[in-house]
C-alpha cells in the first residue's frame, strides 16, 4: 500500500483535505490534481479574474449541452484547473449562507452534524477575518477573509440604490442577517487572492509524508471485492497504478461523478451504452444537477469611472508595489440579498453581484462603451438537471444537460423574472442618476412578463454554483451517506460541492472548504 489517502483534485476542498490530513505525521497522504501548479501570476492579482476566463490551461472550460429553455443555446461553465481549482480562478466572495440551509441537510441527510450549530463550527476553524473574532466570525484559521483595499465609486452606488430601494444595508452577510446590500467580505490576504491552494495546500507542502502531484489525470478508481484499493491516474504517455487505504473524489460536481462512472459506479445501463462493466448500479450519480441561473443587466455610463478600460500596465504597476488599488478589486465588489415577493420561506431568495463595467457573456464578449453591470440570481431552484458520460474515454468532456428552468410549475421562471424586474427597480434609484445612460440588455423595456421571460431565455447565464451530482442523503438515489461514503463501496468518499443535497443561499465556494473541514475531521476520527 503506498498511501493511507489518495486525494483526486486539489481544488476548494482537495487543498484543505491535503492540509488536515497530513497534519499527523502518521498518514502518508497523495494529492493528484489533474492541471498545473498555480504559479500565474493573474491567479494572484485578485483583478486578473478578468483575463482568466480566457485562459484554457487554467479553465476547464466546460459547455452545457444545448439548453431547452434556454432558446437551444450552449452555456460556458469554467472550472479551474489549477492547484486551488475554481478558488484560483472565482471572485473571492466569501458567503457561508444561513442557518436553515444546513438545517435542511441534516435533515437530508439525518445527521446532526450538517446542522447550522455543528457546520458553524468548521467554517470558523477556516476562517481568519481581518475584521477579528465574533460569535460568528474568527481568527486564526488558515483562510484569510478580509475587507476589499479598493472600490470602485459605483459600488457605493449600488449599496445606496439598494437601500434606497427598500432592501436595505448591511455591512456582513454572514452576520445575524444576510439581508440588504454592502460590500462582499473576500477570500484575500494582504490584497492577493487567497485560494485553498493558499491558504491551506503552501503551508504544507514541506511536510515528508505529503505527495503532491500536478498534471496527473485520474482515468478510474481500481476496486476490488467491493473496496476502493487505488487509483489509475496518467501522467503525460504515462499510465500508473497507485494504492491507498482510502480514496477521496475532491474534483468537483463535474468531474467526481465522472470518475464514479468511468470505474463502473453509476446508472447501470448507462454504463453498458459505453461498454463499461458495471459494478454498483447506483442511478443517483450524476443526476440532481443544481445550479444558480444568472440574469444581467447592463447599463451605459455617462462618466468614464468604470473598469472597462482601464490601463492596465499603470493598474499593474501600482499592484505591484503596494497591493492595492484596481488591481486588488474582485471586480464583484459589492452585491446584496433580498426576499422577493414571491419568496416562500424566511430566506432571502434572490442575489446580487454589481459590476462596475459591461460584462456581457461572462466577458468573452468585449462591447463598446462604458457601463456597469448588475447580475441577479434566484437562490433555491426547483429545476434539476443531470451529467451523462459522452464515451468511455477519460478524456472526454460530460455531456452536461443543466436543465435551467425545466420545472413544470413554472416556479424557476417566475422569480427569474422578479430578480430581473428588482435589478431594474435598483438601477433606477437616484444614486445612479448622474451616471445613468442608455440601457444596453434588455435594449428597450420590456412590457410585459412574456418580454421579461424572452429577455432571459436569450441571455441568462450561469452564476457558477453546480452541486449535487453526488449529493448525501438517506433516499435510494442518494450517492453518499452523511460521512461522504460511496453507498456500496468501502474505502471510497466524495468531499465537495457534489455532495450538497441543495444550493445554499449564496455562494458555494465557503460552503465546499467547510465541508472539506467536516470531512476530515470525520476520518481522522
Amino acid at each position: 500500500m503506498d498511501y493511507d489517502y489518495v486525494i483526486v483534485g486539489a481544488g476548494s476542498a482537495g487543498c484543505v483535505l491535503a492540509n488536515r490530513l497530513s497534519a499527523h505525521t502518521g498518514k502518508r497522504v497523495l494529492l493528484l490534481e489533474a492541471g498545473s501548479s498555480d504559479w500565474h501570476p493573474l491567479i494572484h492579482m485578485p483583478a486578473g479574474i478578468a483575463r482568466l476566463a480566457k485562459n484554457r490551461r487554467l479553465n476547464w472550460n466546460y459547455e452545457t449541452e444545448p439548453e431547452p429553455s434556454l432558446q437551444q443555446r450552449r452555456l460556458w461553465w469554467p472550472r479551474g484547473k489549477t492547484l486551488g481549482g475554481s478558488s484560483s480562478i472565482n471572485a473571492m466572495c466569501y458567503v457561508r449562507g444561513v442557518p436553515a440551509d444546513y438545517d435542511a441537510w441534516a435533515q437530508a441527510t439525518g445527521d446532526a452534524r450538517w446542522s447550522w450549530s455543528q457546520v458553524l463550527l468548521w467554517f470558523l476553524h477556516s476562517e481568519n477575518n481581518t475584521r477579528g473574532a465574533s460569535a460568528l466570525h474568527a481568527t486564526g484559521g488558515p483562510l484569510s477573509v478580509s475587507d476589499l483595499r479598493h472600490h470602485n465609486p459605483f459600488s457605493a452606488a449600488l449599496i445606496e440604490a439598494g437601500a434606497s430601494a427598500g432592501f436595505g444595508r448591511n455591512d456582513d452577510f454572514n452576520g445575524p442577517h444576510q439581508a440588504g446590500f454592502g460590500f462582499y467580505q473576500v477570500t484575500q490576504r494582504n490584497g492577493a487572492r487567497c485560494s485553498t491552494a493558499v491558504a491551506f495546500l503552501r503551508p504544507a507542502r514541506t511536510r515528508p509524508n505529503l505527495h503532491v502531484r500536478t498534471h496527473a489525470r485520474v482515468e478510474r478508481i481500481l476496486i476490488e471485492h467491493g473496496r476502493a484499493v487505488g487509483v489509475q491516474l496518467r501522467h503525460g504517455r504515462r499510465h500508473e497504478n497507485v494504492h491507498a487505504g482510502e480514496i477521496i473524489l475532491a474534483a468537483g460536481a463535474i468531474n467526481s461523478p465522472q470518475l464514479l462512472m468511468l470505474s463502473g459506479i453509476g446508472p447501470a445501463d448507462h454504463l453498458r451504452e459505453h461498454d463499461l462493466t458495471p459494478l454498483l448500479d447506483l442511478p443517483g450519480v450524476g443526476a440532481g444537477l443544481q445550479d444558480h441561473l444568472d440574469i444581467c443587466t447592463l447599463v451605459n455610463s455617462t462618466q468614464n469611472i468604470t473598469y472597462d478600460h482601464l490601463n492596465e500596465l499603470a493598474t499593474g504597476w501600482r499592484y505591484l508595489r503596494h497591493h492595492d488599488g484596481p488591481g486588488s478589486s474582485n471586480v464583484a465588489e459589492a452585491g446584496g440579498f433580498a426576499r422577493s415577493r414571491l419568496a416562500t420561506d424566511t430566506r432571502c431568495d434572490i442575489q446580487f453581484h454589481f459590476v462596475p463595467a459591461l460584462l456581457d457573456d461572462h466577458g468573452r464578449h468585449r462591447l463598446s462603451g462604458i457601463g456597469y453591470t448588475l447580475h441577479a440570481c434566484y437562490l433555491h431552484p426547483r429545476s434539476r438537471g443531470q451529467l451523462h458520460l459522452r464515451s468511455a474515454d477519460p478524456a472526454a468532456s460530460m455531456a452536461i444537460h443543466a436543465g435551467y428552468l425545466s420545472d413544470p410549475e413554472g416556479h424557476d421562471l417566475a422569480r427569474m423574472i422578479e430578480a430581473a424586474k428588482m435589478s431594474r427597480e435598483i438601477l433606477a434609484q437616484p444614486a445612479f442618476t448622474p451616471y445613468r445612460g442608455n440601457g444596453v440588455f434588455p435594449e428597450s423595456e420590456p412590457r410585459d412578463d412574456a418580454e421579461w421571460e424572452s429577455f432571459i431565455r436569450r441571455k441568462a447565464e450561469t452564476i457558477y454554483h453546480p452541486v449535487g451530482t453526488c449529493r448525501m442523503g438517506l433516499d435510494e438515489r442518494a450517492v453518499v451517506d452523511s460521512e461522504l461514503r460511496v453507498r456500496g463501496v468501502t474505502g471510497l468518499r466524495v468531499v465537495d460541492a457534489s455532495v450538497m443535497p441543495a444550493l445554499p443561499t449564496g455562494n458555494t465556494n465557503a460552503p465546499t472548504i467547510m465541508i472539506a473541514e467536516r470531512a476530515a475531521a470525520l476520518m481522522l476520527a
